[in-house]
């Protein structure tokens, strides 16, 4: 068991598996470190003094080469890197040497874990409320590793150039930005990989369900297509008998004649002027 206070060097896989099961703590922050890089040194100098702040947090330490089992499983490729786990399941990650960030990670997650096990339940609803505040962000919205203008998959890339050559109208959000939004939106949905692409609040699926309804050409009637330029000009054009399109706003007390409008001004009284 892990001290309150202190940083435990985890020497075997089976003991960085005890740590990680230890209920007297739910948060727990590993250090994947080496002995011969000295910015792991300092890391573990600020780990040290962050377990006297958070007694209630379990800080662990171990050397990444000496417990490779352990650094395969978690993808550890560079050191320091930390590891944030809760009820034994990874809920966030830091590579680098970075005591300011780690810090405000620890501050955080500490901060979350001190509800009580009562309080899991209404922390789940919560997350619940908040994913389907970002389904429902936008009638569609896609949820994938990286940007549209910088996907960090193969499947998110298919995803984009799929949905643009449609010409449909979509929202997106990064997962690799929220660790928390990326391992719940899989329970909530039901749906174990991403991107995942939903449309009126409702899940359609991965690239392959895409795909599907691409060649059966469902994809058009199902997404909804970007308004082009033209429709949105004659849209705002009509929204009234007498449109004025202007610099600045009437209220600012600015007043001109249709008759002697400048060039940075168009006076539309109808469709066909």
């Amino acid at each position: 068991m892990a001290a309150g206070g202190q940083v435990v060097a985890a020497g075997s896989a089976e003991q960085f598996h005890q740590l990680l099961q230890q209920k007297d703590r739910s948060l727990v922050v590993v250090h994947f470190w080496a002995p011969w890089a000295p910015q792991c040194a300092q890391m573990n100098e600020v780990m040290a003094a962050l377990a006297k702040e958070h007694v209630q947090v379990a800080f662990v330490k171990l050397e990444a080469e000496a417990v490779p089992e352990v650094s395969e499983k978690y993808g550890i490729s560079s050191v320091p890197t930390f590891l944030f786990f809760k009820n034994a399941q990874k809920v966030d990650r830091l590579d680098g040497a970075h005591a300011p960030e780690l810090t405000k990670k620890v501050q955080r997650h500490a901060s979350s874990s001190s509800l009580s096990a009562g309080t899991n339940d209404s922390a789940k609803e919560d997350l619940n409320v908040r994913l389907k505040k970002l389904i429902n962000a936008a009638p569609c919205m896609l949820f994938m590793k990286g940007s549209p203008k910088e996907p960090r998959c193969g499947f998110s890339k298919q995803m984009v150039e799929i949905l643009n050559k449609h010409g449909i109208s979509f929202s997106s959000f990064d997962i690799f930005s929220d660790e928390e939004v990326r391992q719940g939106l899989k329970t909530y949905s039901n749906w174990p990989t991403y991107p995942q692409l939903y449309v009126a609040g409702e899940l359609i699926g991965g690239v392959d369900i895409v795909k599907e309804l691409e060649a059966s050409g469902e994809l058009d009637t199902v997404c909804p297509k970007a308004q082009k330029l033209e429709d949105r000009l004659k849209t705002l054009i009509n929204k009234a008998p007498v449109m004025l399109f202007m610099k600045g706003s009437k209220q600012w007390g600015v007043s001109v004649r249709a008759t002697s409008l400048s060039v940075d001004h168009q006076l539309l009284l109808s469709p066909e002027w």
